[in-house]
């Protein structure tokens, strides 16, 4: 629905300065993300550590004519404001008058810990062909992504289905004001969020407060403490407990262990056969609470298995792989509609390539539906691609209406015959599509390595991560990210690209030729080289790094350079003070000479710093406290002897965590970004950033007495299988994790390496576990996997990740 700017103002008893005639349809509240401009309105949010005012500006140059503010502008630029008193609040209050003009919709709230988007999307896929469907895109359940969600609804909807998540107490208490759902949805209570709560029944009855107006009640009855609070509060309502206990109305009540049997559950006593593969505990309580639904919607028993049986894991990311000829492959073939698309095409703004092919299927839900199509078109245009190929009978009826050079092919398949995607080079490919095109076959032929074994990125992890540390900060304290040692193993320019575009401040390499690759890739971010040899400076100029110089020799070195360079102006470079790392830097007592020839030399220093050499170390805090003085005082003297205020900075990861009140101008972020912390809290807060995964290329059945490997370092006790897996010392599994030693996960259990580490591939005893040739194996996936992989290789997480081989693929994935 389209609403115009006197309407908003009047809507949200706001003040309107500018065109009262101007159509809105739809809110930006992030101006990175603006792609397409038309009836669009930028909202300036104000956080705790931010404002969106500062990108009004930004936003304004993108053609967004309406913005909405808490401040009156000071000059327009052009634009029509709308000044309110609180932007979320403005946000919400429009969410709730515009839910009230469609009273005929029937809402579904879904709330819990986890499994919130995944039972939306199934939901989604089970009903969208029995009703028009709006629902919340991505996981937008918060303060502001509620009202945004809400704000899609228009007059074809008859169902909506949206996420409602809180992080703070008081906060479902407002949601609830602008959402009260007729049908409530309350997943697995877990530990998500739990910090901020006093303990889990105070987060229990916060989130079930969302459910005060609705009608009917589905819950996981599996938390006695759900149950017994549910049943008491909401007597009056038709509750449905959905779990694997026995107790509850919907339940599984064969042995679901079992893999050679079906899964029967019971619903209110009627016993159904489900068609389930995937067995663990949540992926069947989330089947349960979507039958269960299914169910209340009078859905017939014969539709439920069918679309059952149909359901897709929620793979809600998209992933980034290095692609032959410099290509840049963007996958997000795992569903296709107009939010997925939308948010797709944010994605690849993130990304600093000239050149941009779009690969898009038919969607699946459509018939040749031309208004949808019309609109597909125009989104698509804004993005200015250079070249599209479009899959599918349905969408190439349609093919006129995109403005770039365009192909169409009924299939898949007649597109990877054909020769016209090996022409592509130093582009930037999007693969977007239904499942069912299966268009996926088309990223194993683009990219660049093929290797089964892959090191899986998650950049979502990562900005979250940075925030956390962010929150310990002043708002005006800077951050440098460290990636160096390729990004600690994690990757070089796609990490650097991804930190660029949310505004990281200073990047930070060890030697120049990392540097130069980055610039090389378009980072324009000012970066730092720690180590700048003699031989490199030529290179530092060149690609306009910024040393740090940490001795006389190396200053009157660089000065050199740049005088044989017909350098003008004065240089950026970072003064390194050592205070009792006893590695690199100035001492005190060479405080008063270095001034002397800084302000002699045509440099400008952007940063002092130094290194805390125990910041992770309670029991040295004291020696910590020590060099932070010693650092106080040698930094203030030097900036007291110049014309100018350099940036001040000694916090690195822990350093921040534990002595956050000396964070002077400026922070580093190394390890943090990961996801480790030397602060219990604050590591109780961040979340894993790194999976390194392959997968089984043989099973074997070893008889008994047979031996395994290199040096017959494994003998069979008894009959067993065996996996063969292809990974081994070459991509950073060490040898010392061979004979029982490692391990690894397949299908949720443990199995151990046996025999030697072999170079290129291992082997592992299956035991009981049930597995086929290509299933997954996880080396580590979580934080905690990755510490006692660590822990088994007698090193540190750092040196684990920078040991893995540059062979393993790398994938970058954005939930």
């Amino acid at each position: 629905m389209t609403y115009t700017t006197r309407q908003l103002a009047e809507i949200t008893q706001s003040e309107l300065i500018g065109n009262p005639n101007l159509p809105v349809k739809n809110i930006a509240f992030d101006s990175r993300n603006i792609f397409s401009s038309k009836e669009m309105a930028f909202i300036a949010i104000r956080t705790q550590k931010n404002s969106g005012e500062k990108y009004i500006k930004s936003a304004i140059e993108k053609g967004v004519e309406v913005v909405i503010c808490q401040k009156k502008p000071e000059e327009t630029l052009g634009a029509t404001y709308i000044i309110t008193e609180n932007s979320i609040a403005f946000l919400q209050k429009l969410a709730r008058y515009h839910l009230s003009q469609f009273g005929g919709l029937k809402t579904i709230g879904i709330t819990g810990s986890n499994g919130k988007t995944m039972v939306k999307e199934w939901l989604y896929q089970c009903l969208n062909d029995e009703f028009n469907i709006v629902k919340s895109p991505k996981s937008f359940n918060s303060q502001i992504g509620l009202p945004i969600s809400l704000l899609q609804i228009d007059d074809r909807h008859n169902l909506g289905i949206f996420e409602v998540g809180i992080s703070q107490p008081e906060e479902m208490k407002v949601l609830e004001e602008v959402f009260s759902p007729k049908i409530g949805i309350l997943t697995n209570i877990g530990t998500a969020h739990l910090i901020n709560f006093r303990d889990e029944n105070h987060l229990i009855d916060e989130k079930i407060a969302l459910f005060k107006n609705s009608e009917i009640i589905l819950f996981n009855g599996d938390n006695e403490r759900v149950l017994a609070k549910i049943k008491a509060l909401y007597s009056d309502k038709k509750l449905i407990s959905y779990g694997l206990k026995s107790t509850n109305d919907v339940k599984i009540i064969s042995d679901w262990k079992n893999r050679n049997k079906e899964v029967k559950m019971s619903y209110f006593g009627e016993h159904i056969n489900l068609p389930v593969h995937q067995r663990d505990e949540a992926t069947l309580s989330n089947v349960l609470c979507v039958v269960a639904l299914m169910k209340e919607l009078g859905i017939e028993n014969s539709k439920i298995l069918k679309k059952v049986e149909g359901l897709k894991s929620v793979e809600m990311r998209l992933e980034s792989v290095e692609g032959l000829r410099n290509n840049l492959i963007i996958n997000d073939s795992y569903n296709l509609d107009l939010d997925s698309l939308n948010i797709a095409y944010q994605f690849i703004n993130e990304y600093n390539k000239a050149h941009k092919v779009l690969i898009l299927t038919s969607f699946a839900e459509t018939k040749n539906d031309d208004k949808f199509y019309e609109q597909v078109a125009r989104l698509t245009n804004e993005q200015k691609f250079d070249k599209i190929f479009l899959i599918g009978k349905e969408i190439s009826n349609y093919k006129h209406l995109f403005s770039a050079e365009t192909l169409s092919f009924d299939s898949t398949e007649q597109i990877v015959s054909n020769q016209q995607l090996h022409t592509i080079e130093n582009s930037l490919i999007l693969l977007k599509g239904a499942r069912k095109f299966r268009i996926d076959k088309l990223k194993l032929s683009l990219e660049l390595q093929k290797h089964d074994t892959v090191l899986e990125i998650n950049l979502n992890s990562i900005l979250h991560n940075i925030n956390v540390h962010k929150a310990v900060l002043k708002p005006e304290t800077k951050m440098m990210a460290m990636v160096k040692a390729f990004s600690y193993g994690l990757g070089g320019y796609e990490i650097a690209e991804f930190l660029q575009h949310h505004h990281i401040d200073y990047l930070t390499v060890a030697y120049a030729d990392e540097g130069a690759d980055l610039r090389k890739h378009g980072i324009s971010t000012p970066i730092m080289v720690m180590n700048p040899e003699q031989h490199s400076h030529n290179a530092i100029i060149e690609y306009n790094l910024e040393p740090e110089i940490y001795s006389f020799r190396v200053l009157d070195m660089f000065c050199e350079q740049l005088k044989i360079k017909g350098y003008n102006g004065k240089y950026p470079i970072h003064i390194k003070l050592e205070t009792g790392m006893h590695r690199l830097g100035f001492k005190g007592d060479e405080i008063d000479y270095l001034i002397e020839r800084l302000n002699s030399l045509p440099v400008k220093v952007q940063s002092v710093f130094t290194h805390l050499a125990t910041a992770d170390m309670p029991e040295e805090r004291d020696y910590a406290l020590e060099q932070i003085k010693i650092f106080d005082e040698n930094s203030s003297k030097l900036v007291r002897g110049l014309a100018y205020k350099p940036l001040r900075h000694i916090l690195n990861s822990p350093g921040i965590a534990n002595f956050s009140e000396y964070q002077f101008d400026m922070v580093r972020i190394g390890i943090g970004m990961i996801g480790f912390s030397a602060n219990e809290e604050i590591q109780k807060q961040l979340q894993n950033a790194v999976s390194f995964k392959t997968v089984i290329s043989q099973i074997s059945i070893v008889r008994k007495g047979e031996t395994i490997g290199y040096s017959r370092k494994f003998m069979a006790e008894e009959d067993c299988y065996i996996a063969t897996i292809p990974v081994g010392y070459a991509d950073g599994l060490p040898r010392l994790l061979g004979n029982g030693v490692g391990r690894v996960k397949i299908n949720g259990s443990y199995a151990p390496i046996v025999g030697n580490v072999c170079m290129d591939m291992m082997m592992v005893n299956l035991g009981n576990i049930p597995a086929k040739e290509g299933d997954v194996v996880s080396i580590f996936d979580s934080l905690e996997e990755l510490l006692y992989f660590s822990e088994k290789c007698q090193t540190i997480p750092y040196e684990v990740l920078t040991s893995i081989s540059r062979r393993v693929k790398r994938v970058y994935v954005k939930n």
